[in-house]
């Protein structure tokens, strides 16, 4: 013969079922960080701000917010399943943390030029196909990456005439650069605007 009542109890001691957890969108954290170290690297690279130490800002930027936040946040969208999200914002977390670790060694030994152009140019491919994946994202964010690709192009270009002046090419591709950042923050805005909101006031216009 069963204890029902036992069976009863033991039943309501079990703990519930965890419900699923909510997590914050990432994007607009990582596209923020994408966006405010490429405005200020390429305002650098239009040749409008000429200061010696104007490379700091970039390289503390880089590091903080275009690598380190910009990194969590990709390790969040993993998290979420979004291989898309995960793969661009760990991505180019890495550049800014790559960036901040190279720029001071390549000015301590010196000429680099050619290393340098390949570098962009290697960061131009994956951009461009991440811009292809994109079409499946928003018109924002595609306008990011397609952006992107051009100023790596460019600036790669720059790379590989040499020469101790900014060249035509890297000046060109620094207003690419500020375009590129301006469009990410117009995409972060929308993202966090829009959730805050809980509609759209800021369009993305998504596929």
């Amino acid at each position: 013969m069963t204890d029902d009542t036992s069976d009863s109890v033991r039943e309501q001691a079990r703990p519930a079922d965890p419900g699923p957890v909510a997590y914050a969108d990432p994007a607009p954290l990582g596209l923020a960080g994408f966006a405010m170290p490429t405005i200020l690297l390429s305002i650098i690279n239009t040749n409008l701000l000429k200061e010696p130490g104007a490379i700091f800002p970039v390289l503390a930027l880089a590091a903080f917010y275009g690598g380190l936040a910009q990194f969590v946040a990709g390790l969040f969208e993993f998290r979420r399943g979004n291989t898309f999200g995960a793969t661009v914002f760990a991505s180019f977390g890495a550049f800014w943390l790559t960036y901040w670790w190279l720029v001071p060694r390549v000015a301590a030994v010196g000429n680099a030029h050619n290393a340098l152009g390949l570098f962009l140019l290697l960061w131009a491919v994956f951009t461009a196909y991440m811009a292809v994946a994109a079409l499946r994202t928003s018109l924002a964010v595609l306008a990011v990456l397609v952006l992107l690709t051009i100023t790596f192009v460019l600036l790669a270009i720059g790379e590989f005439q040499g020469g101790l002046a900014p060249q035509v090419a890297t000046q060109v591709g620094g207003w690419f650069g500020i375009a590129t950042g301006l469009a990410a923050w117009y995409a972060s805005a929308a993202g966090v605007i829009n959730s805050t909101h809980r509609r759209t006031l800021l369009p993305t216009w998504p596929h």
